[in-house]
């Protein structure tokens, strides 16, 4: 190894980063300066990619999990060949630039995740971790490995403190994720200084509980060091691990090193020029390298890529000894086919008898869905047995069954996000996660990283409302619709019925670019008119009309549709000509024609009541009166609370007449 230029290597992250802050007046130069010797030692002798094919599904993953850093991944990216041009790092954290203030997915190649949530990144690192585990026992023989990567995580203290990190490495641990190798720029300060202020607990023994094997590295600027902590932590094959590396924030910087002030502000033009001068670096002008160091990080960018070159070489062969696999493989990588097909299976949206809550529904259609898409992958937070959510025959992923296609994420709603996230940016898999709705609070802000990564991650969310009865306001939801409904770019669907379902499912089966939340019922609800269902993948249509131009119009989702549905009968005895109109999912109806959306809802009729059992808050588009409820609720049966809260037919036909 040529240890001058792997010194200059390193610094040339430190600088480039520096300057990018420093340019833009924004920014976090801490990390990328106390952190780069790790970043540079993993990334030059531990991880295949290719920039020229940074989706590569067999690629190793690295997660920025301090996205707040951007800079050190930016610089790397730069260096390392995948597109990055200097001018993209002098436009850092500037409009439309690829260079914004935290990474972001699909936006740069080769950022794996978008991370700015501490702590969110080592979630998604444990669901890019059970992919691999779980593609590889699918796909992977004695002679011939398809999948065969690891995932790294670079996270810090405040990671670390955030609950996520507890949660969603407890899991891996359990898991035995031996492929997830987390390094942890340990540097002993956050924003408001020492972090003995707030946290003091041994990070390594806290991870050693979790069933990691944990390793120290005293010195983060020793590159050998480093270098060999990584080999033994992949040398593990039956423990993730957990690499702690001793950092100086701000590492380099006279002024800033080992300071609070070196986390989230530009050091200063003087700073930089005396972290220059510290460092020995041979040039003063700003975003200039020298071309050894570009030599450098070719070299090593091409030696990597041999890795890709040697897995499409493997994929041939592969496939001409195991064509059925392979042909399998490939429908992982892409299920578009068999997504679109699902409403040729009769069973899927067939016309539902009798009463039948729409969790159960889901739970039928969800064992139809994984003979059709044998890549759907997904569990509960430890309630599937509640959320409907088992899917017969197909296994359990667990260290043990790494094969197995039903998750168990146990009672940790939050990293269930992550984890789900992190499937799907994999790639090769369906994922879905579940819980019942009121707990969608904990898993809301990986909900809002599903969206804002275009993740068609599924959300099944049961037990919708206060229908759920004697468990009382803790577990029944009321706000809860309208804040799903506020995330940009998710499509949240409350089906009324069993083939409203299957449009849900046939819907989220579909999105390529969107999560889809379905909310469905605890208690059972009654069949709609047999093939009006269908149209639910239009968000909002007539399931009920009147006879003649409608007078007035109820507006209903879920449960209440068929509340609605009794309403009209009561209206129309007392002349006065009433349509129903179901709601399932109103993103979906906002993006029909605007002639669509004036058949159904006409303009001309301005007497309208919206009813859910839920917030009334968000329906002033559509009506000036709502039946819903706004108050939390109580204990006690469905039915009672139900009239106690007012959300009866009495209520609906008042509102109209």
């Amino acid at each position: 190894m040529n240890k001058e230029i792997d010194t200059l290597s390193v610094n040339a992250i430190r600088i480039l980063s520096a300057d990018a802050i420093q340019k833009a007046n924004s920014g976090h130069p801490g990390l990328p300066l106390g952190a780069a010797p790790a970043a540079y030692t993993l990334w030059s002798r531990h991880m295949n990619f290719d920039p020229m094919n940074p989706q590569w599904i067999n690629r190793d993953r690295f997660i920025l999990s301090g996205g707040h850093g951007s800079m050190l991944l930016y610089s790397l990216l730069h260096l390392f060949g995948f597109g990055l041009q200097v001018e993209d790092l002098m436009n850092f954290r500037q409009l439309d630039s690829l260079t914004p203030g935290h990474p972001e997915y699909g936006h740069t190649a080769g950022v794996d995740a978008t991370t700015g949530p501490l702590g969110a990144g080592l979630g998604m690192a444990v669901g890019m971790a059970m992919a691999e585990k779980h593609l590889a026992a699918k796909f992977n023989k004695d002679d011939m490995k398809l999948i065969d990567h690891y995932t790294f995580a670079l996270a810090g203290d405040g990671c670390m403190m955030e609950g996520i990190s507890s949660e969603a490495m407890s899991l891996a641990g359990t898991l035995k994720l031996s492929k997830l190798i987390v390094l942890y720029d340990s540097n002993n300060i956050s924003i408001e200084g020492s972090t003995d202020i707030a946290f003091t607990e041994n990070v390594r023994k806290r991870f050693e509980a979790f069933g990691f094997q944990t390793l120290l590295v005293e010195d983060g600027n020793d590159i050998e060091a480093i270098d060999k902590a990584i080999a033994e932590a992949k040398a593990d094959t039956e423990r993730p691990s957990l690499i702690e590396i001793k950092t100086k924030i701000g590492a380099g910087c006279p002024a800033k090193e080992g300071k609070a002030s070196a986390h989230g502000e530009p050091l200063g033009a003087e700073n930089v020029a005396a972290l220059r001068a510290n460092l020995g670096w041979p040039v003063e002008d700003a975003f200039v390298v020298p071309d050894e160091v570009y030599e450098n990080y070719t070299a090593i960018a091409e030696k990597a890529a041999e890795s890709y070159t040697a897995w499409k070489e493997l994929e041939a062969a592969y496939g001409a000894k195991y064509p059925e696999d392979m042909a399998l493989f490939n429908s992982y990588m892409d299920n578009s086919a068999a997504a679109s097909k699902l409403y040729d299976i009769p069973e899927f949206a067939a016309d539902q008898e009798g009463a039948v809550a729409t969790r159960n529904a889901s739970g039928k259609i969800i064992n139809i869905i994984k003979d059709a898409i044998p890549n759907l992958f997904g569990g509960s937070a430890d309630l599937s047995p509640s959320t409907k959510t088992y899917m017969n025959d197909a296994g359990d992923f667990s260290a043990a069954t790494p094969e197995g296609n039903n998750l168990h994420f146990g009672v940790r709603e939050l990293a269930m996000g992550a984890i789900g996230n992190g499937i799907m940016l994999h790639g090769g898999l369906q994922a879905f996660v579940s819980t019942f709705f009121v707990f969608s609070d904990y898993l809301k802000p990986m909900a809002r990283l599903s969206a804002l990564m275009h993740l068609p991650l599924t959300f099944v969310l049961t037990h919708d409302s206060i229908g759920v009865g004697e468990d009382g306001p803790t577990h029944q939801p009321i706000e809860q619709l309208s804040t799903f409904r506020a995330i940009p770019n998710m499509l949240t669907f409350r089906p009324a019925d069993y083939t409203e379902t299957a449009a849900a499912w046939y819907t989220a089966m579909n999105s390529t670019s969107r999560p889809v939340a379905l909310v469905l019922s605890r208690q059972n609800l009654p069949a709609l008119p047999s093939g009006v269902g269908k149209n639910a993948l239009r968000g909002g249509y007539i399931v009920a009309d009147a006879a003649g131009s409608p007078d007035a119009i109820i507006i209903a989702t879920g449960s209440e549709v068929g509340l609605a549905m009794d309403a009209k009968k009561v209206l129309d005895e007392k002349g006065i000509n009433t349509r129903v109109v179901s709601m399932p999912c109103v993103e979906l109806f906002e993006e029909q024609s605007e002639t669509y959306k004036e058949g159904v809802l006409p303009s001309s009729v301005t007497n309208r009541v919206t009813v859910e059992a839920a917030s009334t808050f968000g329906w002033d588009r559509y009506a000036t009166k709502h039946v819903g409820i706004d108050t939390f609720g109580a204990s006690g049966p469905a039915k009672l609370l139900f009239e106690k809260f007012g959300i009866t037919v009495d209520k609906v036909v008042e509102a109209l007449s």
